[in-house]
């Protein structure tokens, strides 16, 4: 679905691996029922490692095709594209405004709630005219 488990906004002087294992660490100290997670190619080597011999997790590595021919959507890439296309959808959130890493995590967090509370919204509205247009008295 894209929910977000746990957020980690670190300095561009720490390597994206080293700070996934940080991220993934708490969220699964937040969520201790983890049983796997899905990543990026680039984290083949020392976050996937990591969570294989430490934490007993298995972690699947989503690769690029070798053969590929223009853009093709990689399995379960999409759900995290999808996830950061949405975030980029608030004005804050496109550029970077934020001077401090608390500040940008506060920020995701926020906006993340808004798309939450706007796809909760749009459904349950979506019922309820449902409900209205086959309940209608005709006088």
């Amino acid at each position: 679905m894209g929910n977000l488990l746990c957020i980690h906004v670190h300095a561009a002087n720490i390597h994206d691996t080293k700070g996934g294992v940080y991220t993934f660490e708490k969220a699964l100290y937040r969520y201790p029922t983890i049983q796997a997670g899905c990543a990026d190619g680039g984290y083949r080597g020392t976050f996937r490692n990591t969570f294989d011999e430490f934490h007993n997790i298995r972690i699947d590595i989503s690769m690029q095709i070798k053969e590929q021919k223009g853009f093709q959507v990689l399995p379960k890439r999409w759900v995290v594209e999808r996830t950061f296309a949405w975030l980029n959808g608030s004005r804050r959130l496109s550029k970077d405004y934020e001077t401090s890493c608390c500040s940008a995590e506060t920020m995701i967090m926020i906006s993340h709630a808004a798309t939450l509370l706007k796809r909760t919204y749009s459904q349950i509205d979506r019922k309820s005219t449902r409900l209205n247009s086959s309940h209608q008295i005709i006088s």
